[in-house]
Parts: C-alpha cells; sequence; structure tokens
C-alpha cells in the first residue's frame, strides 16, 4: 500500500478527534459514489494499524436511477472481503429530506442488529460548506450553521463519525483516480431539481470563481467555529433551565430570565415552546415572547400554536390555553 498524504490526515483526524477507538467496530455507508468509495478505500488501508472491525452497508433507494448500483457496492464489498448488508427503500419519496432521514434510520437499524458501535459516512469538506451555505439561504440560526459535526450520537450506543471533513470532493475525486476505485456515476447529482445539486453544481464553482478559490475550506471552518459556539451556549442554557424552568404547571421563572443574555433567552424560551407546543415556532415568535420577561401583570403573548398562549403571572411566564385568557 502506499501510504498517501490523504491516509496520514485521515489517521490524524481519528487519533486527534478520538473518533473511533482501536479495536472498535465500524459500518461504512457506502454509496457507490466517489466520496464513500474514498472513505472505504482509507478504511481498509488503516484497519491493521487500527484493529477495527469493519463492515459495508448500502441503502437502496429503488429509484430508477439506481439501477444496478447495489449489486455494484456489493461486489466491492466482496473484494475488500468485507461483509456487505442492503437496505432496500419501499416507495420512498423522491426528495432529498425524506432519503436522509431513511437512510439514517436504515443505517442505525443494521448497525443495531449486526452489533457495530458506530457508522462513517463520506461527507467531505465541500458537503460542509454546501450546507452550511443552503442553511443561511433557508434562514438558519447558529443551531443550523454549525452544520456536520464530527461526530454526534445516534442512539446510546451507537455513533456516527464523518472522517473526511477536512477533505474536499476534488481530493476524494483524485484519489479514486489514482487508485483505480470504481466509482458509479449517479445520474441524479447532475439533476438540477434538487437544490444542493444546483450549489455544487452553479453556485459554488461561480464562488471559488470571483470571490474565493478556498470558498469550501472558508465556510467548512466557519461551521468548525460555530459548533464550538454552539455547544458552549447549550451547557450555558441547560443551566439556564435547570434554573428557571418548573414543569407543573408549565413555566419559567422571570426574575432569572430577565438577568441572563438575549442569546439564552431566546434559546429556553425556544425549548419550552419546543417541549410544550404541537409545533415549532418563528424567530419572529420568540422575539415577540422577550418582552414578557419585563412586562407588567397579566401581560399575555399572542395565539401560540395548539391555541395557547403565555401569560405573565407574578415572577412566572406561565403557558395557558388561550381560552382561559
Amino acid at each position: 500500500m502506499v501510504w498517501s498524504d490523504l491516509h496520514c490526515r485521515i489517521d490524524q483526524a481519528f487519533r486527534q478527534r478520538s473518533l473511533l477507538p482501536p479495536g472498535a467496530t465500524l459500518l461504512l455507508a457506502v454509496s457507490g459514489g466517489q466520496d464513500s468509495l474514498c472513505l472505504l478505500k482509507l478504511c481498509v488501508d488503516l484497519q491493521p494499524r487500527w484493529g477495527w472491525r469493519l463492515g459495508v452497508a448500502h441503502c437502496d433507494h429503488r429509484w430508477p436511477s439506481d439501477g444496478g448500483i447495489a449489486a455494484h457496492v456489493a461486489a466491492i464489498a466482496q473484494t475488500y472481503q468485507l461483509p456487505y448488508y442492503q437496505a432496500t427503500a419501499d416507495n420512498l419519496p423522491q426528495t432529498e429530506a425524506a432519503a436522509r432521514a431513511w437512510r439514517y434510520q436504515a443505517l442505525t437499524e443494521i448497525a443495531q442488529t449486526e452489533g457495530y458501535g458506530a457508522i462513517a459516512t463520506g461527507h467531505t469538506q465541500s458537503d460542509r460548506a454546501e450546507t452550511v451555505l443552503y442553511n443561511l439561504i433557508r434562514g438558519a440560526g447558529l443551531t443550523g450553521l454549525a452544520t456536520l459535526p464530527w461526530q454526534r450520537p445516534l442512539t446510546d450506543t451507537i455513533q456516527l463519525i464523518r472522517p473526511l471533513l477536512t477533505t474536499t470532493r476534488a481530493e476524494t475525486g483524485e484519489f479514486c483516480q489514482r487508485h483505480h476505485l470504481p466509482v458509479w456515476e449517479d445520474a441524479l447529482n447532475q439533476n438540477r431539481h434538487y437544490r444542493r445539486n444546483r450549489l455544487r453544481l452553479d453556485i459554488f464553482p461561480q464562488l471559488r470563481q470571483e470571490f474565493n478559490p478556498q470558498v469550501d475550506r472558508a465556510m467548512a471552518q466557519t461551521a468548525e467555529l460555530l459548533t464550538s459556539d454552539r455547544d458552549y451556549l447549550e451547557q450555558q442554557t441547560a443551566q439556564l433551565w435547570q434554573a428557571s424552568y418548573s414543569p407543573h404547571p408549565p413555566q419559567l421563572a422571570r426574575p432569572i430570565l430577565a438577568q441572563s443574555h438575549l442569546a439564552l433567552q431566546r434559546r429556553v424560551l425556544r425549548q419550552f415552546c419546543q417541549c410544550h407546543l404541537p409545533r415549532a415556532i418563528t424567530f419572529a415568535q420568540i422575539e415577540a415572547l422577550l418582552p414578557l420577561l419585563t412586562a407588567p401583570q397579566s401581560s399575555q403573548s399572542s395565539t401560540l400554536p395548539g391555541q395557547f398562549i403565555l401569560r405573565v403571572e407574578g415572577d412566572w411566564l406561565r403557558l395557558v390555553g388561550s381560552r382561559h385568557g
């Protein structure tokens, strides 16, 4: 095996970020595209150093463009003498969101059934950059911009890891060519009906040409920085929630919240509404709740989802049905 710079970087990422301990069980999500094949080859090459037990999982959407890809991935797994697992969808809608949710559910079920403690996906630095811009356009806040972390729990026993987050799509393509990996060219990746494809095929090339050749790296670094900020705010929010929330009846202690930073006030109010309302509220609705923290007695919000209101009752901001208002 030729030990490349990319091998060194991925090996270092596993060590420095504690993505996976030696001897662990790792299920590799392989679509057949260049990113997942690059990840597969790297992990196979690194396996003797780490002693992992590897397996390959493929999620077959059963879309018209997928014909033959499952057999292709199964053959690749056999070439590496790795166990192969396949999940097959049943009438899966051809949308990005539906496919993504189904894949994570299917991969988790395979890992649980077959005894794998971690699942690795081939998300790259380019994917992270595109997701940052996509979420920014949609109006996401800090949580949406701190996207695609290196790892996150899927269950109490299964961790999702993304070892390629410092690797661009251009680098995975070059790696696959150098090692003659049989990349499956998915026609859907060229379909501009999907918004992410338009970002990848049209917007990012223009950004690289006219604004910043390293825009992928810049946006991915932004996500990395915001992830640390988000983690810190979540810790502070948890402490404030513990100090201010009372469940019976659902209410928040106004004096405690009023003395806190605006960023934490917003987060606690959002968490409160997520716990007790049937659907999420908008940023504008959260902003409209903030004055209630210092408002006079009996002040109340406009009607919230589920026909609820928040009303000032002494030192408390209490959730009540609007019919009682």
